[in-house]
């Protein structure tokens, strides 16, 4: 008489991969699409309304899943649960890369938005998408953005990104100066510049770049220059110049204060007493 079959106690298990691009297709039509849509953004000055799924989010991002949370625990009424998030200060593309990100693992940059949507990577806590917007800016930087490329480096501790953009910067220092992405950048942006000994750029072009920075943000800020610059000067070089540069340097130094009358004397310049604000 034959035996019976062992009926195994555990049925083998294996992961069966299906299409990954048919899923992302697949979610894809879901972007701002009202249809079972349950929540609403309303973004930027244009005030477009984004339709989105809370699921989709919550599931791609604890910052998303916590804003949910708080939004159910908080609501007294099913109508305030509907009630759109407003998103001002942030523009509607760099919104809609965030938006494609998360429901396609799949995001479509330029260099207009690339810097605006790492900064919201970050606060989204959207690691992976944080890293896509680093390689693209390092693969994609010109003149014209590389400050403002450090400065997101600098803000967020983008460390990879810093360095890409410090060398850019240091190989076209006579160019990046002139931008206007230069004259914006924070005190510690410039800094991170002043301190790198490899830039290919004379000192004194440099010390009147700074100078216009100084004079930029003593508006914006509305405080002396000499109070704006106070830390960035301590990285100029003036034992670079030449004793008539120095001389040029310290009469329009005159007007603004930009740098300390003591700094001069530090380099063996000796200021004549008729120039100084003591006498």
């Amino acid at each position: 008489m034959a035996r019976p079959p062992v009926i195994p106690k555990f049925a083998d298990q294996g992961l069966l991969q299906g299409n990954s691009c048919s899923l992302s297709d697949s979610l894809r039509g879901l972007i701002d699409n009202p249809q079972f849509s349950d929540v609403k953004f309303v973004v930027g000055k244009e005030r477009k309304v984004v339709h989105a799924h809370r699921c989709i989010l919550a599931c791609r991002s604890k910052v998303f899943s916590r804003m949910f949370i708080q939004q159910f625990q908080e609501a007294k009424t099913p109508e305030e649960l509907h009630i759109p998030y407003v998103l001002s200060d942030m523009h509607p593309e760099v919104f809609m890369a965030i938006i494609e990100y998360l429901y396609t693992d799949n995001v479509s940059l330029n260099n207009i938005i690339a810097l605006e949507v790492l900064t919201s990577a970050v606060e989204y806590g959207l690691h992976d998408l944080r890293k896509r917007c680093v390689e693209f800016t390092s693969q994609t930087l010109t003149v014209e953005i590389a400050c403002e490329a450090l400065q997101a480096a600098v803000t967020y501790g983008q460390t990879d990104l810093k360095q890409t953009c410090m060398a850019f910067i240091e190989t076209f220092a006579k160019e990046i100066i002139k931008t206007q992405s230069f004259r914006e950048l924070s005190d510690l942006g410039l800094l991170s510049i002043l301190k790198s000994d490899q830039l290919m750029i004379d000192e004194m072009p440099l010390i009147q770049a700074v100078r216009e920075w100084a004079h930029v943000n003593s508006v914006v800020l509305e405080v002396p220059v000499s109070m704006v610059a106070l830390d960035v000067v301590k990285e100029l070089r003036l034992f670079l110049l030449s004793p008539e540069d120095l001389t040029t340097l310290e009469k329009e130094n005159m007007k603004d204060e930009l740098i300390p009358v003591e700094a001069f004397i530090h380099v063996g310049y000796q200021i004549p007493i008729s120039h100084s604000k003591f006498h």
